[in-house]
């Protein structure tokens, strides 16, 4: 059981499926903190937090949705081009090939 001074940050997913793991029918709390390797006060706090806010549990600190969004943003283009200079590249060689096998 970790203390105080080895405080772990734990990731909105990891909350999320570790409480929905204890609410699973036949599994105590107890069971899934030391199944996780996590206190059970802190899964008891996920469990009331989860309880009290439901999907807006656990806002974490992370990137904001819109880096995010600029960044696939970006990500998107430059597939989108690389997309076109492999069906230029395609076309460029079947015509090549084309070309040898009418010779």
């Amino acid at each position: 059981m970790p203390n105080k001074n080895n405080y772990q940050q734990h990731s909105r997913e990891f909350k999320l499926q570790a409480v929905k793991m204890s609410q699973e029918p036949g599994r105590t709390v107890a069971e899934v903190a030391r199944e996780l390797g996590i206190r059970e006060n802190d899964l008891h706090a996920w469990r009331k937090i989860i309880k009290e806010q439901g999907d807006y549990a656990f806002p974490g600190r992370g990137r904001k949705v819109q880096d995010e969004l600029s960044q696939l943003k970006r990500e998107n283009a430059r597939l989108r081009e690389e997309n076109a200079i492999l069906r230029k590249a395609s076309i460029f060689f079947a015509k090549e090939i084309d070309g040898n096998t009418n010779s």
